[in-house]
């Protein structure tokens, strides 16, 4: 049973077995057009001076292109033995320079159901990429389901304060390629399979490309996020190892007569290779699946050099909070280790806020909106850590070290002098609320 697909509650316990007939992996086909008259809704509001002090914009204009690469001679799914080319689009975001040519880019993708949608960002499409400076690259990876703008939020940020991002489209995984309401599952071997191979071929692919946006790009400064099963991947890109059994398989909707045959494909370490490529130099993991199925094997988590952040919803009832998430951070490396807790949140921590045509139905806004949190709040609390844990340790700017709380609980509490202690780094006395956060240094214990 896989029950991590779809925030539905109880009916989002859904069996597979239905839907893995030979393991058909191919685009349903179905009308994913964008209608030309779609305005670009605006999701965000003006920023008021209490949102965290990161979260701002950075100093950079921000440009951004739409790419096509390919991944020539991947093992073909449906038979195990022949190979295909694997297609993926790419979103890259990058500081730019602007004149008086460009205009803001618009992101557009359909929801779970096909209702096509369109959003305003603040990025300006195509703009020529800055012609002097080194920028590392970020790889943002989306859940299952979803679309490479899922959290653009995070590429236009990112990319104002000096990074590329390159957000990927999944193939076999985004909205546009599964029927979620009748096949939900149909594309999931592939996700399971290709994940983790998709954000090392992209860090592989702008390493070689000779284009002038890669004369900006620091490959040798690589950072991957993911969200649910983009953390999956990103955790087993850094140096996670799978440990899949035949009985797990089951337990998530496999045939028995199948599970034999998948564990040699399933069970691989950094991406598929011998070993880490040495670029990787941070993680950055939210609602991150499969621990609770064990998935994730132990002693290789502890053995994963690169700095990681974990970022949860403690009611998180897709990939699981106290038996999943906060047991990868318990069992991850000792060493530059962080865990940022949305108390009272569930799976949807990551996403953009809803587009309007989502709120037709419960299925549809149930890959967006919280019962408690403000998605924006949300987005702006994420903006904020992740730019600090990437500037200090990708840029290794200690400066921006510091924002990073040494404090588990960020309510303030009344001293006996009558006065709040000191808000965490960052944010507004008195606006913080409802977020902890734990480290775990050398002597493997969760500081405060």
């Amino acid at each position: 049973m896989l029950t991590f697909l779809s925030n539905r509650g109880a009916n989002s316990i859904i069996k597979l077995r239905t839907y893995f007939v030979l393991f058909a992996l191919s685009n349903i086909g179905l009308n994913c057009a964008y209608a030309d008259t779609i305005k670009p809704q605006e999701l965000y509001t003006v920023q008021p001076t209490i949102m965290p002090e990161l979260s701002k914009n950075g100093e950079y204009k921000v440009g951004v292109k739409t790419i096509k690469v390919i991944n020539k001679n991947q093992l073909e799914l449906t038979n195990f033995t022949a190979t295909k080319d694997r297609s993926l689009t790419l979103e890259v975001w990058y500081p730019a320079q602007l004149d008086s040519k460009q205009t803001l880019a618009s992101y557009n993708d359909v929801t779970r159901a096909h209702n096509a949608f369109s959003l305003q960002g603040e990025a300006y499409r195509d703009a020529p990429a800055l012609s002097k400076g080194k920028f590392p690259i970020v790889i943002l990876s989306h859940g299952y389901t979803g679309y490479r703008s899922i959290m653009f939020y995070m590429g236009e940020h990112l990319a104002s304060h000096g990074y590329v991002v390159a957000a990927i489209d999944h193939t076999d995984s985004t909205n546009a390629d599964i029927d979620f309401e009748n096949n939900p599952g149909g594309g999931f071997l592939s996700t399971l399979f290709n994940r983790s191979r998709d954000q090392q071929f992209v860090l592989d692919y702008f390493s070689k490309d000779n284009s002038s946006l890669w004369q900006i790009i620091d490959t040798n400064q690589a950072s991957v996020i993911g969200y649910s099963m983009g953390g999956y991947g990103a955790i087993n890109t850094v140096g996670g190892c799978y440990n899949f059994t035949s009985n797990g398989l089951q337990n998530i909707g496999f045939p028995e007569n199948l599970t034999k045959s998948l564990l040699p494909l399933l069970n691989f370490c950094n991406a598929g290779r011998s070993l880490v490529d040495p670029k990787w130099k941070a993680m950055v993991a939210l609602a991150p699946w499969g621990q609770e199925h064990n998935v994730h094997h132990a002693n290789s988590l502890a053995s994963i050099d690169v700095p990681s952040l974990y970022i949860v919803g403690d009611e998180d009832d897709i990939v699981g909070y106290e038996h999943g998430v906060k047991k990868l951070f318990e069992q991850s490396s000792m060493h530059n280790n962080y865990l940022m807790v949305f108390e009272n949140a569930r799976h949807n921590v990551a996403p953009h806020p809803a587009p309007k045509i989502s709120y037709l139905s419960e299925f549809e806004i149930g890959q967006y909106i919280e019962p408690v949190w403000s998605n924006e709040r949300l987005n702006r609390v994420n903006e904020h850590m992740v730019l600090a844990f990437l500037d200090c340790h990708v840029k290794e700017d200690s400066k921006r070290c510091a924002y990073l709380p040494t404090r588990e609980d960020i309510t303030q509490t009344k001293q006996d002098n009558g006065k709040l202690s000191e808000a965490w780094p960052g944010f507004a006395d008195r606006w913080g609320a409802g977020v902890l956060f734990y480290r775990r240094d050398a002597t493997n214990k969760a500081s405060q």
